[in-house]
């Protein structure tokens, strides 16, 4: 059985919130997992969680990697995330806006311990109505709004730092790449690839997103569970995490794994050797889908966008920085992250 507070302390934990307004039956979570280096901040995502065990974990794990992604892309800000519990209701605008209006009311009572953003489920005329209670809150309308495309933009980036370096190519002509997930970092990330000139199939869930992806860009479309059976260079986790594990690993037919999904792996120690020992190198999650923080991080400071995608374009020099670290240090991607990470928690310069 899960042990929340057990997981609370292992993993160093500043904060949980348990969330619940009674006059809209808001029921919400928001972790703040580090705030060493400044305010948390991370995107509110609003999901169906078939137990909450599920939920209280999903928000563990992505506000701990929020820490390191900001750490890894030398941002002043700690990791924070929250999830709301969809029960169908909110495709009712009136209750919708009703209950980010109550969740903002709980992000104001954090003082700024957390800053709040859009997410998966959630758009920036949420962010609209969680401002009517606070002022901690980026991804407005107006401002830097919606993410995805300098998430995509940062994946792309990183994507030709890892073709570089591991497939030997110094550009992205033929390389044949597999997007699991066409939402809207999916698919901005799959327009980046094809102007680049790579051969792109890929597989969602949402049948219309396949339709528009197979209409407008010209890719080939697998059904969900096969793109893991997809012969190609690069494999490209877009949409949910925890897709990279015991099962899904023998099916892989890559060389490099490199998407926007949060959370890859099931088991970070275990599946980032299992990785290591197939011959299979990996962009971390958190350091290669950073573009959106650095996004909604540039709002802060006065947004412009050429700024926001030319600090995104920057992940290509951190994929490089963490890869030589792996190759020096004898170590897995992952662990060659955390050392990158661990040392701008604490302040020091590295040598590597």
């Amino acid at each position: 059985m899960f042990d929340c507070m057990d997981y609370v302390v292992q993993h160093n934990h500043e904060q949980l919130v348990f969330c619940h307004d009674r006059a809209t039956d808001l029921r919400a979570l928001i972790g703040i997992h580090n705030t060493t280096l400044g305010p948390s901040l991370g995107g509110t995502r609003l999901w169906h969680y078939d137990r909450h065990e599920d939920a209280v974990l999903d928000v563990l794990r992505l506000s701990e990697g929020m820490t390191y992604k900001a750490a890894v892309a030398g941002l002043p800000l700690g990791g924070g995330k929250a999830v709301i519990l969809a029960d169908g209701k909110e495709s009712d605008p009136d209750i919708r806006a009703a209950r980010f209006r109550a969740f903002g009311r709980f992000v104001a009572g954090l003082g700024g311990r957390y800053i709040t953003a859009e997410d998966v489920g959630t758009k920036p005329q949420d962010m609209v109505y969680v401002r009517e209670m606070t002022s901690f809150v980026v991804g407005l309308p107006g401002e830097s709004g919606d993410p995805s495309p300098v998430t995509a933009y940062g994946t792309l980036s990183g994507i030709q730092a890892m073709v570089e370096e591991v497939l030997r190519r110094d550009n992205l002509e033929g390389v044949r790449v597999a997007i699991q997930g066409l939402g809207k970092v999916g698919y901005a990330l799959a327009e980046y690839l094809i102007d680049e000139g790579a051969e792109v199939t890929a597989a969602d869930i949402n049948p219309a997103a396949c339709r528009r992806a197979e209409e407008q860009l010209g890719i080939q479309i697998v059904p969900i569970d096969d793109i893991y059976d997809v012969d190609c260079d690069i494999f490209s986790p877009n949409a949910l995490g925890a897709v990279i594990n015991d099962v899904s690993i023998p099916r892989l037919k890559c060389k490099v794994i490199a998407g926007a999904a949060n959370n890859q792996l099931e088991n970070i120690e275990r599946h980032s050797r299992a990785l290591e020992d197939a011959g299979i190198a990996y962009a971390v999650d958190y350091v290669i889908n950073a573009g959106g923080l650095i996004n909604v991080y540039s709002e802060m400071e006065g947004y412009d966008a050429q700024k926001a995608h030319a600090r995104a374009g920057d992940i290509y020099y951190t994929i490089k920085r963490m890869l030589s670290i792996a190759n020096s240090e004898g170590v897995t991607t992952q662990v060659a992250s955390q050392i990158i990470a661990q040392a701008a928690l604490e302040g020091r310069l590295l040598t590597f």
